[in-house]
């Protein structure tokens, strides 16, 4: 099968896209990285000729609502009409769990458009919801020590989270683009746990002299928007196991 990755560079597109390889697909990238922009809608068309199923995992480099948003809606509306026009019969698109639950918070915001837009545009579109990817804690780090400057301290959302294996995730995405059906999904870790509490382990993991601090956080994720509910498919190992086999790869 000829699978097209939006988002090809990235930690979970460049999984999708060596998995795929592995089982005998035929990728085709599309990121700058790849030549392809993905708001050019010509571009786009150009790539997917011939293309059976696409993965969109792209991300814009901006979180702020209205950028993200416009790049989020735009890419859906260029893979979904190029898509069309392929004879694509599978689209697969990455959201968050509890998207539609966390309003209040601006990439949420930003993201349930570009599932929505999909749902709407995308031939056999589908959607895979996760939970943040064990990798979520040290990003959440980084991004609070460029805000906080060199202060020694940071402030980190206390919030309830379940992360789950990057692995994992791409793996159910491939197997989405690949199945005979096109059905939605959640996926979760097997533990839930708290997001301060996992920077403060990784923070002493990696010798940091740093004293990590619960902060604030939207009301919705405060409350727990971000579990998964009953149900959910759960997979790979737990977070301080995938610390521990993993070092600190973030």
């Amino acid at each position: 099968m000829r699978i097209a990755v939006a988002g090809s560079s990235g930690l979970i597109g460049s999984q999708v896209c060596r998995r795929a390889a592995a089982a005998g697909h035929e990728v085709v990238g599309l990121s700058r990285t790849d030549g392809v922009d993905l708001l050019d809608a010509a571009a786009v068309a150009d790539a997917l000729t011939g293309v059976e199923a696409v993965v969109d995992v792209s991300r814009p480099a901006a979180m702020d609502l209205a950028p993200a948003r416009a790049f989020f809606t735009t890419v859906a509306r260029n893979l979904a009409a190029a898509g069309t026009r392929a004879g694509v019969r599978r689209s697969v698109v990455l959201s968050i769990v509890g998207v539609e639950r966390g309003q209040d918070y601006d990439w949420y915001v930003a993201t349930l458009a570009h599932e929505r837009a999909t749902r709407e545009l995308a031939p056999g579109a589908c959607v895979l919801r996760s939970t943040q990817f064990h990798e979520f804690p040290g990003q959440v780090l980084q991004r609070a020590l460029a805000a906080g400057g060199n202060t020694g301290t940071v402030e980190i959302m206390d919030v309830p989270i379940q992360p789950v294996d990057s692995a994992e995730v791409a793996k159910a995405l491939l197997a989405l683009a690949t199945g005979p059906a096109a059905v939605d999904q959640e996926l979760a870790g097997p533990r839930m746990e708290r997001l301060v509490g996992l920077v403060a382990d990784l923070v002493a993991h990696d010798g940091l002299a740093l004293e990590v601090r619960p902060g604030p956080a939207p009301a919705s994720m405060a409350a727990g928007s971000m579990l998964p509910g009953a149900g959910v498919t759960t997979a790979g190992i737990d977070w301080h196991t995938w610390l521990a086999r993993a070092g600190h790869p973030g």
